[in-house]
């Protein structure tokens, strides 16, 4: 079994090589940039920065960001299983109905939660 492993571990060294080679001839090859004062500063439409680079963001965006992917990812799985009930029907496979039924469940009762602690909600 450990033979079959070879071309990968060939193929994670030969990566490996090329990274490491390619680091080493940049910093062998490249161009030395001078640095100074004026170069090192940030340059924002020719006058100085004043204040904090970056804006604060309410956490409700971060907090429905969250919600949509949660809930958006638990929808993916109904894909698979809607391919599959397609098969399973014909059986007359009842459980897996009610498996899915539960699942779904599980998420509106999510749901509604995240609406009952107003997470949803943009007004303070």
């Amino acid at each position: 079994m450990l033979p079959d492993y070879i071309p990968v571990v060939i193929q994670i060294l030969i990566a490996s090589g090329f990274a490491v080679a390619t680091l080493i001839a940049s910093a062998l090859l490249g161009k030395r940039a001078l640095s100074n004062e004026t170069k090192e500063s940030a340059y924002e439409c020719g006058m100085n920065p004043v204040g904090n680079g970056q804006a604060r963001f309410s956490v409700k965006f971060y907090l429905v960001a969250m919600l949509f992917v949660l809930f958006d990812i638990e929808v993916v799985f109904l894909y698979p299983w809607a391919v599959v009930f397609k098969e399973q029907i014909s059986s007359g496979a009842t459980v897996f109905f009610w498996s899915m039924f539960g699942f779904v469940m599980i998420l509106f009762v999510a749901y509604l939660y995240a609406l009952k602690k107003g997470a949803l909600e943009w007004r303070n």
